[in-house]
């Protein structure tokens, strides 16, 4: 992934990416994520072969975070505790699929999940696809995930307008994943962006999914450091 060019900022509130921007922003993410986060995995991005003749293959694509392990506590949790558990040593683990990260207590049944942040070519948003399953490979109910993630992610997704979930076919994977649907993304950055305007800065494209993350993120229980958005 690639960007020769002079890339956009979002001074002017207009709140959407091309994708072209997308492809800069996501390299951007990936690697503020990979210095700021290294207790996580890093995110990957997935080459696709260009369904739209003026885009090259090198600027389409996706970014994937995968095997991730969200912790499901026997008991009723603190929600100020509310958390993703990091184990970074998954060595004495044999049975834990590769390149996971998080881990769930040894009475549970492993949930794990995946995440994939895609361009919406209609919205000229990125959205945030996701899937839970058992270590089987069976997929997860929406019912169940939600008692998977922390309590204040759930109420977030009950409290706010910007985020509700839908299940709708991957659409590069062909298979069904939920979504964070994207139609109140271009508000919100709106938002972020005018407010970064009236404080004398503007938003290079590099931290546009920075900023969209810090609140979609939160939503599945996955939380940035601050220093990303520096």
């Amino acid at each position: 992934m690639e960007s020769g060019r002079e890339v956009s900022d979002f001074s002017s509130g207009d709140g959407r990416l091309t994708v072209e921007d997308f492809s800069v922003a996501a390299r951007g993410f990936s690697d503020n994520w990979k210095t700021h986060n290294q207790s996580f995995p890093p995110w990957s991005w997935v080459p696709l072969i260009s369904r739209t003749p003026l885009v090259s293959k090198k600027e389409e694509g996706y970014l994937s975070l995968e095997k991730i392990i969200i912790l499901s506590s026997l008991e009723e949790k603190n929600p100020e505790e509310d958390s993703l558990n990091v184990e970074t040593d998954c060595s004495e683990k044999e049975e834990s699929i590769d390149d996971t990260i998080l881990v769930q207590p040894l009475d549970n049944e492993a949930h794990y999940y995946d995440f994939h942040i895609v361009y919406s070519a209609s919205y000229r948003v990125p959205v945030l696809y996701f899937r839970g399953y058992c270590s089987g490979g069976k997929p997860l109910s929406l019912d169940v995930i939600k008692k998977d993630l922390p309590s204040c992610s759930v109420s977030l997704l009950m409290e706010s307008k910007w985020t509700f979930i839908t299940q709708e076919e991957h659409p590069y994977l062909n298979r069904p994943w939920f979504k964070l649907h994207p139609c109140g993304t271009e508000e919100w950055i709106k938002l972020l962006s005018q407010s970064s305007s009236s404080a004398g800065c503007q938003m290079p494209v590099e931290l546009y999914l920075v900023s969209w993350f810090s609140v979609v993120g939160q939503v599945v229980g996955l939380r940035i450091p601050l220093e990303m958005l520096n």
